[in-house]
This record gives C-alpha cells, structure tokens and sequence, in this order.
C-alpha cells in the first residue's frame, strides 16, 4: 500500500520488487528479460503516442504511467545483474540534458530553437566520438520502425553532405526505383521484388525527410484514414444486410468514394 508522504516513485519500484522477487513474486515478471521486455517497451510508446494523436488524455495519464514502469523494470533487472538502477538512469538523463543544454544551464547565451538544434547535434556527435563511435551511422538504432530508420540514416548523411541537393532528384529517384520494381514484378522473381520494394520505401523515407514530414506519422495518418473510411463501408452494408464478404468489390469501391466525397465535404465546409 502507498505510504503517505512519499514519492509515488518509491511505491513503484517497491511494486517492481514485490513482483520480480523469488519468494512471493509473479512468475511471469521473474522469468522477464531485457529482450523478454523490450517489444512491450516499444508497444507502450506506441500507445502513448496513439493517445496523444486521439487527444485522450485521461488515456494518456495511463500510458505514460505503462511507459514509465517499463524504464522501471529494465532498470530492476539491470540493479540484478549488477550494472546500473533507476537512480543512475534518471541521474545520466539529467546529467545529458544540463550537458546539452548550456544556454539555459550555463555561460552561453540565448539560443534560437533552429540554433538549438543544430548545437545538439553537435554535441551529441562529440558523445559520440567519447563512446568510440565514430562512423557517422553508428547510434542510429537498429531497433526504430523501419521508416523512421530510414529517414533518420538519411539525415544523418546528408549532415556530411550526401544528399540529393533537390527534391526533384528524389522524385526522379522515386520513378527510377518504381519502375525497377515493375521489371522484376513482370519477371516473376519475387525475392529481387522484395528488395526493390525496400529500395522504393528507403526513398519515400527520404523524400518524406525533404518535406520535413514524419514517414511514420504520415503512415498513421492513412492507416487512420483506411479504417474510418472502411468502417463506413461496412455501416454501409450492414444496412443493407450484408457483411464485405458478400459484397462485391465494384459495390465496396462505389461506397468508399461516397465515404471519401463525404469527408471532404466535410473539410470544406470547416474551412
């Protein structure tokens, strides 16, 4: 039970030590590990985002607390092994963050927040030449989405000068990786498909980076659009008694454009 007067902290690393302990703990928390844990890790970021995107906050509130025990029991499992806790997880945040941000913690003086963010990446390329990584591609995780990725490698090159100095060159790109991709579509051979595909998407990823738009928000956003849009086909049909598989495509087709019309009625008359 919490205790009064203390940090509501300290009652969930008790929590955490109560579930991963030997005598009387959960057994599913006590056979987790660092890679066990890790999906749910990235699921829960996931969902903080997805509440923020519905506007949810009360939604929020519970995800941000889903992503915080995750950091809490990453950093039990790494006090068991004997390499760090919470307290030096928290204490190396603050640590980097007064380190990176001189203007508002030391002598500097006041940045814009486009200069602040080209001392950032300054700062953390010094880090990471500190940490033996000198390739300019080292820290960018392996673990991101894979577009995400995509557009953080990029942008990371075009630092240094390898980059396409016009977006018209990615377009051109674009159609040059489309059609290779058509060629080993035609010939069959779906392995050669397979990378092409990955080489059409690295592109889009780079095109979305010149457009200064998110590759992984854009996505959700359609994906969003997708399932309301197909909802209404569904609504659709169920009036009339019938479920998408005893629909037809040309029918299911006719009522997405009602449902894609309707939504930009909508839009127009909002604005």
């Amino acid at each position: 039970m919490p205790l009064p007067n203390r940090p509501a902290i300290d009652d969930l690393l008790e929590v955490m030590n109560r579930l991963r302990a030997r005598e009387g703990g959960c057994p599913w928390d006590i056979e987790q590990t660092f890679d066990t844990i890790a999906p749910y890790t990235i699921e829960e970021a996931y969902e903080v985002a997805d509440a923020i995107a519905r506007k949810d906050m009360r939604d929020l509130k519970e995800e941000l607390g889903d992503l915080l025990f995750q950091v809490v029991f990453h950093g039990h499992i790494a006090k068991e092994q004997g390499l760090f806790d919470f307290d030096d997880i928290a204490r190396a945040m603050t640590d980097k963050l007064i380190r990176r941000h001189p203007h508002v913690f030391g002598a500097e003086s006041e940045r814009t927040s486009d200069e602040q963010t080209v001392a950032w990446e300054a700062i953390k390329a010094e880090e990471r030449k500190s940490k033996a990584k000198h390739g300019i591609l080292d820290d960018v995780p392996i673990g991101l989405p894979a577009l995400t990725r995509a557009a953080k490698l990029t942008k990371r090159a075009a630092r240094v000068g390898f980059d396409w100095p016009d977006l018209r060159d990615v377009l051109a790109k674009l159609d040059e990786e489309t059609e290779e991709l058509k060629v080993e579509i035609e010939a069959g051979n779906l392995e050669n498909a397979k990378a092409e595909l990955g080489d059409l998407l690295f592109v889009m990823a780079n095109l979305a980076r010149k457009l200064d738009v998110d590759p992984e928000e854009a996505l959700r956003g359609t994906n969003a659009k997708f399932v309301r849009r197909f909802s209404v086909i569904e609504s659709a049909l169920a009036e009339r008694g019938l479920t998408p598989d005893q629909s037809n495509l040309e029918d299911m087709d006719a009522l997405w454009n009602e449902a894609k019309k309707a939504e930009r009625d909508a839009a127009s008359d909002l604005s």
